[in-house]
């Protein structure tokens, strides 16, 4: 599981769900949907700490080149470690805010020319993060 630490930034409310803003560092934010609200979470509150965690699964990583997709949750790294298993790899990736770990498919390591070294960034969606207090 990765975990990081930070503090909420922002809270954007919609019925019973929430667009929380997570600040890990001073240049990188991330975001999460959840479902409750400043008035059911008391954690809910702007600048209050939370652990973000996160599954390993959840990762999708992609070239450093731009591309035009939903993906919110976007953190640039450099892989450095990766162990290649016959269906499935596992990544480590170091970023300015701490190491993410990824499986992906080792067919999708190979089409991507992934190595340790190579600059990448890893991608979660909005609703694969999970808040703890």
């Amino acid at each position: 599981m990765n975990s990081f630490e930070g503090h909420i930034a922002a809270i954007e409310v919609s019925g019973n769900m929430s667009l929380v803003t997570i600040s890990v560092d001073q240049k990188q934010t991330l975001k999460a949907i959840v479902i409750e609200t400043t008035e059911t979470a008391s954690y809910l509150k702007n600048g209050s700490p939370v652990h973000v965690l996160f599954k390993e699964t959840e990762v999708v990583i992609g070239s450093t080149k731009n591309h035009e997709i939903s993906l919110q949750n976007r953190i640039p790294g450099t892989i450095n470690h990766i162990e290649k298993g016959l269906l499935l790899s596992k990544l480590e990736i170091q970023t300015k805010v701490g190491i993410i770990r990824s499986i992906i498919s080792t067919a999708a390591v190979l089409q991507l020319g992934l190595k340790k070294g190579k600059e990448v960034i890893a991608m979660i969606k909005l609703n694969e993060l999970m808040l703890s207090p």
